[in-house]
C-alpha cells in the first residue's frame, strides 16, 4: 500500500476513530483539503491527511468550535504568511482550554470532598449501627437520612 495516497475512507475512519460521514463533512466544511480520488472516484487519503486529521481531532476534543477550526484551516491553506494569525488563534484556544481545565480541577476537588465526607459518614453510621456491606441501600435512602442531610448542610 502506497502511504502517500492509498488509504480508503474506511481505512482512515478506522485509523482516526472518525466516521466516514465525519470525514466527508470535514472535507465539505473546508476543514480538510479536497481529498485525492482513485480512477473509480473513491477518496484516497495521504499520510499528510492523517496528520492533519489528528490535529483537527485534538482541536475538536479540546472544545474548539467548528467555525474556529474552519478559520484555522483557511489560514493554513494560505501558507506561512498566516503563521502569526494561526499562532494567535491557537494561543486563544490554549487559554480557553487551560481555563476549562482549572474549572474541571476545582469541580473535581469538590467531588473528592463529597466522597470523603460520605466515606466518613458511612463509616460512622456502619460502626454505630452494626451495619456491614451486606446492606446495599444508599445512605440517603435509609430512615433518618433526611436529618443527616439537614445537619450536614450541602452534603
Amino acid at each position: 500500500m502506497d502511504m502517500d495516497r492509498d488509504l480508503t475512507i474506511q481505512q482512515v475512519a478506522e485509523l482516526t476513530g472518525l466516521s466516514a460521514h465525519t470525514l466527508r463533512y470535514y472535507e465539505r466544511a473546508g476543514l480538510l483539503d479536497p481529498v485525492g480520488r482513485a480512477e473509480s472516484g473513491h477518496r484516497r487519503y495521504a499520510a499528510t491527511d492523517l496528520a492533519w486529521l489528528d490535529f483537527l481531532t485534538r482541536l475538536r476534543a479540546t472544545g474548539m468550535p467548528i467555525r474556529q477550526m474552519q478559520e484555522f484551516a483557511a489560514l493554513r491553506r494560505r501558507g506561512p504568511a498566516t503563521a502569526r494569525k494561526r499562532r494567535l488563534l491557537l494561543e486563544a484556544h490554549q487559554h480557553a482550554v487551560r481555563d476549562h481545565i482549572r474549572a474541571l480541577t476545582q469541580n473535581l476537588a469538590r467531588i473528592d470532598d463529597k466522597i470523603d465526607y460520605y466515606t466518613t459518614l458511612e463509616a460512622e453510621y456502619d460502626s454505630s449501627s452494626g451495619q456491614d456491606d451486606a446492606d446495599d441501600t444508599p445512605t440517603g435512602a435509609r430512615a433518618g437520612a433526611g436529618a443527616d442531610a439537614v445537619r450536614a448542610g450541602s452534603h
